[in-house]
């Protein structure tokens, strides 16, 4: 194993990892902000690390605070400083689990970082790997997200079509969890992402300016993305507390959609979202499991008339 890598525990029921990054794909913060509602959720306990090594420079001439540690001082002396951290964490008991990572996108040396990160996954004996990513679009607020798919291990593809994915036909700037699936293909290892788009709007017109608009915590998304990895890793995870944040969103935006139309008509506002809702295909994730349930308490209803 790279001596990057710290283990403390090896669980051994926890077959299955979801991954996030603060990354470039963190639209609705899906990749930094929902592995860490996991870990805080389901009570989620730290087992290992990858130590930050060679991965992050200090600094670029001329970006002045973009990657420089954050320092934290009082009457001179430092209390606190900001740490790059990536690191593994085991939700569940003896008998059933799975594994949350988060870290943070490296700046360079990605090769040696991949082999660390694979390096943990065949040492826990994980069988499958999911990422999760957000990317922001013209997208309806209140319908079911979008996902598209990518996937390192081409027989993947058949078992991922069943959960109402779009597969990427992406050309461009690459992300850390591309990254790691073209390495992780070569290990043999099943890695795939979920993207999810978050909604992003443009309501400038010709005569009037607005600064786009962009959706932070797509807590629809989280949920979107979390029924489908339940499903597909079998999970113990209670995901009502997100629907409801789900329901609690989409009433929020409702809400701010009104008082926009009504403080500026002019923009236009109920016209550009029905051509978004015109243009857009709804693709919802309904398991099996709930298909069969509802058909069963449909079945008895009809007993009881």
């Amino acid at each position: 194993m790279d001596d990057l890598v710290e283990l403390w525990e090896r669980p051994a029921a926890g077959k299955y990892m979801i991954a996030g990054w603060h990354q470039w794909a963190d639209a609705g913060d899906i990749s930094s902000a929902l592995p860490q509602y996991l870990i805080d959720h389901t009570n989620a306990t730290k087992i290992g690390r990858i130590r930050p090594g060679a991965f992050y420079l200090f600094q670029v001439p001329g970006t002045h605070h973009l990657l420089r540690p954050v320092v934290k001082l009082k009457d001179g002396y430092r209390e606190e400083l900001g740490q790059r951290r990536n690191e593994f964490f085991y939700s569940g008991d003896e008998t059933n689990g799975f594994l949350i990572f988060l870290g943070e996108e490296p700046h360079q040396n990605e090769q040696r970082y991949a082999k660390a990160f694979f390096d943990v996954v065949d040492a826990l004996g994980i069988k499958r790997v999911a990422s999760v990513g957000g990317v922001y679009g013209p997208v309806p607020y209140d319908k079911d997200r979008e996902i598209s798919c990518v996937y390192s291990l081409r027989e993947m593809k058949e078992d991922l079509s069943e959960y109402a994915v779009k597969f990427s036909d992406y050309e461009g700037g690459a992300t850390i969890s591309t990254y790691l699936a073209d390495r992780a293909e070569s290990r043999g290892i099943e890695f795939f992402t979920f993207y999810a788009f978050a909604p992003s709007y443009n309501f400038s017109t010709s005569t009037t300016a607005v600064s786009p608009i962009v959706i932070d915590r797509d807590f629809k998304a989280w949920y979107d993305i979390m029924i489908r990895l339940k499903y597909m890793f079998s999970l113990d995870v209670d995901l009502s507390d997100l629907e409801r944040r789900s329901r609690e969103f989409i009433a929020a935006w409702d809400s701010k959609i009104d008082q926009v139309v009504e403080t500026m008509p002019q923009l236009g506002v109920r016209e550009y979202l029905e051509e978004i809702d015109r243009d857009f295909t709804e693709r919802s994730f309904v398991p099996l499991s709930d298909v069969w349930e509802e058909a069963l308490n449909h079945l008895f209803d009809e007993e009881d008339l």
